[in-house]
């Protein structure tokens, strides 16, 4: 991982100073995990941390008639597998590589030891959870009070926001969405079909806000798109 200077609204590591950094690598070793591997399965034990160096991954909840739902997107410098380490219980979602992905994997007994040893940390560890309970409410608002391409539109500048932060914007100022989602993961994502999904990209495409791909999105106008995601349905 990057020893790259803290940035506002970053991922766990970027907010970690170099004494942290360095002390966190010495407690876990690293990990590299194959396309569609789970760096943590749902149910299981807890029994280790993960900060993902580079690559992405999504969160699914399964419930028990094997309907599974995308909740998240997780990216370079984020804090994964970890809530039910820290409230000691069973996981409650898989956590799984959307491609090749490098991660620092830290025993669930190292990682409350060094927080113990580093209380600043818990401090940042708190905030990550309340910024991903915020996420979650503002997903479930976007439900409600939006549909097809504007509800796509909501998730597709969240994630270009994302994005935005582990690469520079081309030269016209498009941003590439970095997690490789496929439109069923946008469609669970979202709670809508595929099919929903495809129509709510034509019209993205048309208004020239968006580019597609095979699992690859490009945003043309982040600021256009924004404005679209923030207006009402008529």
């Amino acid at each position: 991982m990057s020893e790259r200077a803290a940035s506002p609204g970053g991922g766990f590591w970027d907010e970690l100073d170099g004494r942290e950094r360095t002390a966190l690598r010495d407690a876990g070793r690293p990990r590299t995990y194959r396309p569609r591997a789970p760096l943590c399965y749902q149910g299981d034990d807890s029994d280790h941390i993960i900060v993902i160096e580079a690559g992405w991954a999504k969160v699914v909840s399964s419930s028990p008639d094997g309907h599974a739902v995308v909740l998240a997107v997780r990216g370079p410098g984020d804090l994964v597998c970890e809530s039910a380490v820290l409230g000691r219980r069973e996981r409650s979602a898989t956590v799984q590589a959307l491609g090749e992905l490098r991660a620092l994997l830290v025993p669930a007994s190292r990682f409350t030891a060094f927080l113990d040893a580093h209380p600043r940390v818990w401090m940042l560890v708190s905030g990550t959870f309340v910024r991903r309970l915020d996420d979650a409410g503002r997903r479930v608002q976007a439900h409600v009070s939006a549909q097809g391409a504007r509800r796509l539109a909501i998730l597709l500048a969240g994630l270009a926001e994302l994005s935005a932060r582990q690469a520079p914007a081309g030269a016209g100022g498009e941003i590439a969405i970095g997690p490789p989602l496929s439109q069923e993961e946008l469609g669970s994502w979202m709670d809508a079909s595929r099919e929903t999904v495809a129509r709510a990209l034509a019209v993205l495409r048309d208004a020239g806000l968006v580019r597609t791909g095979r699992r690859r999105i490009t945003v043309l106008d982040p600021a256009g798109l924004r404005a679209y995601a923030d207006t009402p349905d008529g």
